[in-house]
């Protein structure tokens, strides 16, 4: 009789033979694994551009009355495709990166390009409106 050590051993190492009860039970075993453990468990998304708490990523370069003009790093953004995907990827990248804009209403009034010398854009100057 194989003490308990051992069968561990063998299980962890997978040196039972194709074809007996153990083999078949480890497979088992991580067949349950795979197909029923929740999705939730894992939290594996993609991650697009820079992590969420980068400094400097967006940063506030001048406030009048009710309009806030920001510069957004390209980096923290998904590749638009067009103009209206840019407006709203800039708008989520805002309420997700300033506190202060979490929950509240405010419109993107002008986009502005920022390019670096070889002329590739590397962040966009945003004029928002509260």
């Amino acid at each position: 009789m194989a003490s308990l050590g051992q069968i561990l051993s063998k299980t962890f190492f997978w040196a039972y033979e194709r074809g007996t009860w153990q083999y078949d039970l480890a497979v088992g075993l991580i067949l349950v694994f795979v197909l029923l453990t929740p999705r939730a468990w894992f939290h594996d998304q993609p991650q697009m551009g820079l992590p969420a708490n980068t400094p400097g990523q967006v940063v506030l370069l001048k406030s009048e009355g009710g309009t806030d003009t920001y510069r957004v790093d390209t980096r923290i953004l998904a590749p638009p495709a067009q103009t209206p995907a840019l407006e709203n990827e800039l708008h989520n990248a805002l309420q997700k990166s300033l506190p202060d804009l979490h929950n509240k209403r405010f419109t993107i009034a002008n986009i502005e390009p920022v390019r670096d010398a070889d002329g590739t854009v590397i962040a966009y100057q945003v004029e928002i409106h509260h």
